[in-house]
C-alpha cells in the first residue's frame, strides 16, 4: 500500500473491467467537482484484470490528477472483490464506491454524505427509488424487471426494507469498511448485498438516499444470466451467515 498520503478525508474507490472508453471522462468529472470540495480527497481505481487499455487511460490520467491512484488485481475477479481491494486500500475517513460508467453525478456526493457527515448512519447508499430520486432517463423495460425482480428476492431473503441494493454508490465510515470488507466473500454482483447484510447484522446504521442517475446505455448486464448469479449468490450468503462462515464475533457498532 502507498503511503505517500496517510490521511485523507474522502476516498472514492472506482472498480474497472475493460473502461477505456468510460473510464477518463468519469475520472475527470470526479476531480474537477472534488477540487472545489474543502477536503483531502483520493480517487482509487481498481483495475479488475482489464484486458484493453483501461490501466493506460488511468496511469496518463493520473499525470492531470495528482490524488489519482491506481491499483491492479490480477486475474480478473469480479467486480466485489475489486470493491474489497480498493476499500481496503483506502485511506478516507469515509470511503465511496462509484461505478466507472458515471451514472451517479458526482454532484450527488454530498447528498450520499450527508448522514454519515451528520453521524445519524455509518453507511449511506444511494437508491434509484427511495424519495428524492430523479433521472431524466428512461430505463429499458427490461432493466426496469431485472432490478425490481432482483430487489424483491434480495428484500425478503437477506435485507428486508432496503430498497435498491444494488445501486452503484454506497458511502462507509473507514471503521464499517474495515469491518465489512476485511471479511466479506462474494466476488460477483451480489457483493452489495452481502456488505448490507453483514451490516444489519452487526448493527450499523443504513440511510438509504435516493440521487439523480443516468441510465448507462453500455451497461454489460445480462438479465437472465445475471439474475441467476444473484440468486445464487444470495444463497450463498444466507449459507455462510446460517454456519457461521463470516466471523461475527468482532465487536458491533456501537
Amino acid at each position: 500500500m502507498s503511503t505517500s498520503v496517510p490521511f485523507v478525508d474522502l476516498s472514492i474507490v472506482v472498480p474497472a473491467y475493460n473502461e477505456e472508453h468510460r473510464i477518463a471522462p468519469t475520472l475527470a468529472r470526479l476531480s474537477a467537482f472534488l477540487t472545489n470540495q474543502s477536503m483531502r480527497w483520493e480517487i482509487v481505481v481498481v483495475d479488475d484484470g482489464s484486458r484493453d487499455a483501461t490501466c493506460a487511460v488511468v496511469e496518463a490520467a493520473m499525470a492531470r490528477i495528482p490524488n489519482l491512484r491506481l491499483v491492479r488485481q490480477t486475474p480478473n475477479r469480479g467486480k466485489g472483490a475489486a470493491v474489497r481491494l480498493g476499500m481496503r486500500e483506502a485511506r478516507g475517513q469515509i470511503r465511496v464506491m462509484s461505478d466507472a460508467d458515471g451514472s451517479m453525478p458526482p454532484e450527488q456526493l454530498p447528498r450520499l454524505l450527508a448522514p454519515i457527515v451528520a453521524c445519524t448512519a455509518e453507511i449511506a447508499i444511494g437508491s434509484r427509488y427511495a424519495e428524492g430520486a430523479k433521472t431524466d432517463v428512461k430505463q429499458p423495460l427490461y432493466r426496469v424487471l431485472w432490478s425490481r425482480l432482483a430487489n424483491k428476492v434480495i428484500q425478503r431473503s437477506l435485507v428486508p426494507g432496503v430498497r435498491d441494493t444494488q445501486c452503484g454508490f454506497k458511502a462507509f465510515t473507514a471503521e464499517a469498511a474495515r469491518g465489512l470488507f476485511s471479511v466479506a466473500r462474494i466476488d460477483g454482483w451480489a457483493f452489495d448485498l452481502e456488505i448490507l447484510a453483514l451490516a444489519r447484522r452487526r448493527g450499523y446504521g443504513i440511510a438509504e438516499v435516493g440521487v439523480e442517475w443516468k441510465d448507462d446505455r453500455g451497461s454489460r448486464i445480462n438479465p437472465l444470466k445475471d439474475m441467476y448469479k444473484v440468486i445464487r449468490e444470495a444463497m450463498t450468503i444466507r449459507r455462510n451467515l446460517k454456519r457461521g462462515v463470516y466471523n461475527l464475533q468482532l465487536p458491533r457498532a456501537a
